[in-house]
């Protein structure tokens, strides 16, 4: 995923078990843990945390725990 590619939020969906709001959390926690150092999970990382945090997360690195409802 490059910086400019668009990513339906259709496909991120499937990491929150199909919440917005969810999602909305993933992302967010992500980018701040990105923002403070730590490590990218994917092999090509964005600059910006909120990407690489989508990034992970449209590659299926991340997701929300718990069982789908």
């Amino acid at each position: 995923m490059t910086n400019e590619e668009y990513v339906p939020v259709e496909k991120l969906l499937g990491a929150s078990n199909g919440s917005i709001y969810k999602l909305t959390v993933l992302a967010a926690k992500r980018a701040m843990e990105l923002a403070n150092g730590e490590k990218s999970l994917v092999d090509k990382p964005s600059e910006r945390p909120l990407d690489g945090a989508l990034q992970e997360i449209a590659e299926k690195k991340i997701s929300v725990k718990g069982k789908k409802k």
